[in-house]
């Protein structure tokens, strides 16, 4: 477990008790909790730079001629009016 020999880890599990005695406890509990809080945040990242990536590759939807868009409504295109030929 992390590189580390059976006795390597006693040592370290000695030292932990000696610096931080009856409150090695809610030491560890913090611990725990802040790695915990990392692990979300991490989570969070992750999900919000996939969601941009879907955002972008989504194709855009194409506006309807007779819809408004960035630039105002429509125009209105009329054709002239028709009047036959005199005779």
């Amino acid at each position: 477990m992390f590189g580390l020999s059976p006795f390597e880890l006693m040592v370290v599990g000695i030292v932990a008790v000696l610096l931080f005695g009856a409150k090695l406890p809610q030491v560890a509990r913090s611990l725990g909790g802040s790695y915990r809080d990392l692990k979300r945040g991490m989570h969070d990242m992750q999900n919000q730079f996939r969601l941009a990536e879907l955002e972008a590759t989504r194709p855009k939807p194409v506006a309807k001629p007779d819809e408004e868009d960035d630039f105002g409504p429509a125009p209105v295109t009329t054709a002239p009016k028709f009047t036959p030929p005199p005779e």
